[in-house]
């Protein structure tokens, strides 16, 4: 019951972040880059239409992950679906605007896949407390390990689920998700300005 919700971070953070950052590199390697770039569309309209797509699919897969979870290992959803909802999609917002970052730093799809992977297999797997308790780490590990987007919502998740508590209890690991995602977003997106100027 530990290890199953930091499976369900594992899983959406990675296939969240590899499916996006290969977006936009595929249009590169197409060709069809250029006409992106002469559309009459703002970067912020660009960004919301690539996203939106990605983001409704790892919502659906992180709630399937449960359902089996809890169908298959009898995981507990003590706490509000309502939290677990915004939870997961602060997360997934997150992990899509990495995948949005890796994708206007490269131009092949097989380096944009090479560096999403290790953007987000790595951190999730050893420094977000999904197997190594961040409390065993080492200090200078456990100072990285701050910013990792699935070291705060491992620790959500498990207080949503497992102990059914309420967003006061929570909050200060939706918060540092809601900072990451608008973060990492606001990178992606001058980045993207940038190439389309």
């Amino acid at each position: 019951l530990f290890l199953v919700p930091g499976l369900i971070g594992f899983i959406v953070m990675i296939s969240s972040v590899v499916s996006t950052s290969l977006s936009i590199v595929r249009e590169k390697e197409r060709g069809t880059w250029e006409q992106v770039r002469m559309a009459p569309i703002s970067t912020v309209s660009y960004v919301v239409g690539k996203t939106i797509p990605y983001f409704a699919i790892a919502l659906v897969s992180a709630f399937l992950i449960v359902a089996a979870a809890m169908l298959l290992f009898g995981l507990p959803v003590r706490g509000s679906w309502l939290l677990l909802l915004l939870a997961v999609s602060l997360f997934v917002i997150g992990a899509l605007a990495t995948g949005l970052l890796v994708s206007t730093l490269v131009d092949s799809q097989a380096l944009a896949f090479l560096i999403s992977l290790l953007a987000s297999l790595l951190p999730t797997f050893i420094l977000s407390g999904f197997i190594f308790p961040i409390a065993s780490m080492p200090a200078p590990i456990r100072t990285i390990s701050l910013i990792v987007p699935a070291r705060y919502f491992l620790t959500a998740l498990r207080a949503i689920v497992l102990k059914g508590v309420d967003i006061g209890v929570v909050a200060p690991q939706l918060a540092a998700l809601a900072i990451y995602a608008f973060v990492v977003l606001a990178l992606a997106s001058v980045r993207l300005a940038r190439e389309r100027g």
